[in-house]
């Protein structure tokens, strides 16, 4: 059995790589022709301590007033960061009474420089964790006892673990993809060691992740995290405080109207998207799925051109190209099957770690004022049902 939907990938064109995952080469920490946002983007937790965001934004001409010509990814990169943080700043200064209208020295480069990355103006993934790290030592890995942030918006100590444990677990993943992909062309050649093997490197890179995940609550409290952390990340999409959404004064391409995007969220993680479609999760639809739908259109385009490829790999009949070969198999050959359901058992494990934190974190959390809800999560939907859903579902391939 040969599968014509899905051909030898090179995880380098979708800007992936075996060693750092999702992650790009080390992030620019600063833009030395732009000294005005680089002091916002430094000064900003001082700013944000003392309210002070909005005024400092609004005295100033411009933050960017064209674009360098010799910009690379990795500038717009580092100014798209400090937009979002210095915008989320803006927006959620006092967290109950946000604004609905960003200034244009504001609004239209973050914009712009939006519009270059295709993504939308609004702290993402991509930027709170993927394109926000420094190695303490640059001649040391990235662990999670040599990396640090490039940007926060408080600071403190449960801000920094909060994301750097994201951070880890994107370079973890690395070669949970490598294996992964392994393992499909494996299937899609009909070459049984290459499955086994693949799928053994999968579940050790799982197996890392999964006990990074395990480490949050070392150094990242519950109460400090929805009281000090949570509130910035807020989108204004399904906002309470926002109804309308935001304006963006001076962005031409919005026409004056106010704009509904979603707040930062784990779940723009590319990981557990790949996961799924490599492994052949299937979800029936429900709220939760269409909003993860929608995810992607926070996640960096390759990344997002990555997981469709994933999700596309079929065999002859039509069925996940992985799941189907090893199902094929299970009887013949045992150890695939035993290998594949190790790698769906521990994304499984992740799941229910990540719904008991979804609990600690949020839902037993006291609700102060409304633009900070236990219900929902930043992005903006209700999640406890639907997560612990999504959890069983994936449970459900082990006895197919």
């Amino acid at each position: 059995m040969r599968s014509t939907n899905f051909a030898p990938l090179d995880l380098s064109d979708y800007e992936i790589s075996p060693e750092q995952g999702f992650l790009p080469k080390d992030p620019l920490e600063h833009l030395p022709d732009l000294p005005t946002l680089t002091h916002l983007g430094r000064e900003l937790p001082k700013l944000l301590s003392a309210r002070t965001v909005r005024r400092f934004i609004d005295e100033q001409r411009q933050l960017l007033s064209s674009i360098p010509p010799a910009w690379r990814t990795e500038d717009y990169r580092a100014a798209m960061r400090i937009f979002s943080f210095a915008g989320h700043a803006y927006v959620w200064e006092v967290p109950d009474q946000p604004v609905a209208t960003l200034p244009p020295q504001l609004a239209k480069p973050w914009h712009e420089v939006a519009q270059r990355l295709g993504r939308p103006p609004v702290l993402s993934y991509a930027s709170y964790a993927l394109d926000n790290w420094r190695r303490l030592d640059p001649a040391k890995p990235i662990e999670l006892d040599n990396i640090v942030l490039l940007q926060n918006f408080l600071g403190g100590l449960d801000e920094e673990w909060f994301v750097v444990v994201h951070i880890q677990i994107e370079r973890e993943a690395g070669s949970a993809l490598a294996g992964l992909l392994r393992a499909m062309s494996g299937a899609a050649e009909d070459k049984e060691d290459e499955v086994l093997l693949g799928l053994k490197s999968l579940a050790l890179a799982q197996t890392a992740m999964r006990d990074t995940l395990l480490r949050m609550k070392e150094r990242c409290d519950p109460y400090v995290y929805y009281n000090r952390v949570r509130p910035y990340i807020y989108g204004w999409k399904n906002s309470p405080t926002l109804p309308n959404g935001l304006a963006y004064e001076g962005v031409e391409f919005y026409a004056d109207q106010p704009q509904q995007f979603r707040g930062e969220t784990g779940a723009q993680s590319s990981i557990v998207p790949c996961l799924d479609a490599g492994l052949g999760i299937a979800h029936a639809p429900d709220p939760l799925t269409l909003y993860l739908q929608e995810m992607r259109d926070y996640m960096p385009p390759r990344h997002r051109a990555f997981l469709q490829v994933l999700e596309k790999a079929t065999d002859d009949l039509g069925r996940p190209l992985l799941a189907g070969y090893v199902r094929d198999r299970k009887f013949r050959t045992p150890d695939l099957w035993t290998a594949y359901c190790a790698c769906v058992d521990l994304l499984a494990q992740f799941r229910e770690i990540h719904i008991g934190y979804a609990d600690s974190y949020i839902h037993r959390q006291h609700q102060s004022h409304a633009s900070n809800p236990t219900a929902v999560g930043t992005g903006g939907t209700p999640f406890m049902r639907y997560l612990q859903k999504h959890l069983d579902e994936t449970k459900q391939a082990l006895v197919q």
